[in-house]
């Protein structure tokens, strides 16, 4: 069986994620370790023999695809939490990781641990390959031997899986400790617009006078509200609002959002009613349509002029599982579902116009996925010089990153659209991680219990342990006690300073929401350099 898994990669790998993926699945005290099981049962593969494992080539282009798919999903929130907190999230991963450096060099002294595996050791224990390739880079061009230069591989491969399963276990235990509940959590970020909101629908009668006395328009800038004003009614008349309209005694108009929000708009125009003015389809009818054309894609709903066009009028978005109230600066994208509001007889222009096909969103536009990539990589490739002649690359995983990150904020580029449509991201971003987990796996399993067998692997195998548990507790504490991060961006934070995609997808599983994947991306870039140029350096420092 081993020679005919060496034999055949690919059957290697079905093997692995099949053992791996259903693992992942079962639950233990309502807990799963979900897809990082793969990772697990790549490791158990993998110490069968040392050369059972699959080639460099199929974990680097998972790793390549979980990364940019990641990218593109997360870039307008990623710049968008720079006008939050994003500075401030970014200083607490850095300053952690400072730490993380002196501390190692503190456990090299306890331990006497050799300084090339006690710098390849923090490579490990915060899971970042980049930067034990900067290492490799460092030691190669200073000529070293090849003993010194297996040094920081094995201080790698002792430290690397504990750390992925510590800080999957720390996220764990202290979710539980904290009785974290990630729904109620996400329902009350109303500035994020990556988690789940129950929309509602509410007819109120106006019956506040100083609701007339101004637009609708002004008044939801004035007061706030998230919400969307669909039809209103005066007397007889049915019309479809617009932000110019302005409100009567006595009209009815219904109006969609979270119930938090009808509240607040209740309470100041008036009363709710029993009338469910939005199923009436005696003058307007309503659907949703799937954003499947290219050309409306990335542009913002006021630019497509749905009422002077279509005499129509957007009410709700929902985007995956994801219901969002639209308004003007609202960008769309592949795979949105938009329900449109119009007259019966416009309703088959409408479609035509924003596509409305299942075909079109499962197709990828392989023009702008390949030069995106294309992009990437060649940006991962650049060497950026550093003070002291050294050099480091941003490699497979933050070159494609940054790249994924700024085309998604730019949305399109001339004719070319740069977002996925929902459904293909997530499915080439689960590929990817599956490919990215079970390489990794088979090919630090048996160097993993091979250094197990010869002396000195325990001390640094302890301190690898102790410098993730310390830097996972460090940010978890600080961050959800001190500074009240929500656990769900938190922990999607953590696996970003980690740079370990098998902690993101726990961090996803355990949060139900996209949360996790605004705070890997927030901090992700910062945390690939921070590591490269701090292993180095430690390097350096410990060799003296």
């Amino acid at each position: 069986m081993i020679q005919l898994l060496r034999d055949n990669p690919l059957l290697l790998l079905f093997v692995v994620a099949a053992i791996g993926y259903p693992l992942g699945r079962v639950k233990i005290k309502g807990s799963s370790i979900g897809v990082a099981a793969v990772l697990f049962a790549g490791l158990a593969v993998g110490s069968l023999a040392p050369d059972l494992k699959l080639p460099e080539v199929l974990y680097s282009f998972g790793l390549v695809l979980f990364v940019y798919t990641i990218g593109l999903s997360s870039g307008p929130s990623f710049f968008a939490s720079f006008k939050r907190k994003g500075v401030r999230d970014n200083l607490l991963v850095a300053g952690t990781l400072v730490f993380a450096a002196i501390f190692t060099a503190g456990l090299h002294a306890i331990f006497n641990i050799k300084g090339a595996l006690a710098a390849g050791m923090f490579t490990g224990s915060l899971t970042n390959t980049p930067a034990l390739a900067g290492l490799l880079e460092y030691l190669k061009n200073s000529q070293a031997s090849e003993q010194l230069m297996a040094e920081p591989v094995i201080g790698y491969s002792i430290a690397y899986p504990m750390a992925v399963i510590s800080t999957i276990l720390a996220i764990a235990l202290m979710q539980y400790i904290w009785k974290v509940d990630y729904r109620k959590e996400a329902a009350s970020l109303r500035d994020v617009k990556a988690t789940g909101k129950m929309l509602q629908n509410r007819t109120i009668q106006v019956t506040k006078r100083e609701a007339t006395q101004t637009t609708l328009g002004e008044l939801t800038h004035q007061n706030n509200w998230d919400v969307n004003f669909g039809r209103i009614k005066h007397g007889k008349t049915i019309a479809l609002v617009d932000k110019q309209a302005k409100l009567s005694f006595g009209d009815l108009v219904s109006v969609i959002g979270t119930m938090e929000d009808l509240n607040k708009v209740t309470a100041y125009l008036g009363e709710a009613t029993p009338e469910h003015l939005e199923l009436d389809r005696t003058e307007f009818d309503f659907r949703r349509v799937f954003v499947s054309n290219p050309k409306v894609a990335g542009h913002r709903l006021e630019d497509l002029n749905l009422p002077q066009q279509f005499g129509a009028i957007a009410t709700r978005l929902r985007r995956g599982d994801i219901e969002l109230v639209p308004h003007g600066d609202t960008v769309l994208e592949l795979g949105d579902r938009v329900r449109v509001v119009a007259k019966r007889e416009s309703m088959p222009a409408i479609s035509s116009f924003f596509g409305d096909s299942y075909k079109a969103l499962s197709e990828v536009d392989i023009l702008t996925f390949s030069l995106g990539l294309t992009l990437g990589l060649l940006l991962g490739m650049i060497p950026i010089p550093l003070p002291g002649g050294l050099t480091f690359k941003l490699g497979f995983a933050g070159g494609p990153l940054i790249v994924a990150l700024i085309l998604s904020w730019l949305e399109r580029t001339g004719p070319m659209v740069w977002a996925l449509p929902y459904s293909a991201n997530l499915t080439l971003r689960q590929i990817g991680l599956i490919l990215f987990l079970a390489g990794v796996g088979t090919r630090a399993g048996y160097p993993f219990v091979n250094t197990f067998m010869q002396g000195g692997a325990f001390g640094i195998f302890f301190a690898g342990m102790l410098i993730t548990w310390v830097v996972s507790l460090i940010i978890l504490y600080i961050g959800y006690k001190i500074l009240k991060i929500p656990m769900g961006i938190l922990t999607g934070m953590l696996a970003g300073l980690q740079t370990q995609p098998a902690v993101l997808g726990f961090a996803l599983e355990q949060a139900g929401n996209d949360l996790p994947n605004i705070g890997y991306a927030t901090v992700y870039p910062v945390a690939t350099i921070m590591k490269i140029v701090l292993a180095q350096f430690l390097l350096t420092f410990l060799a003296l």
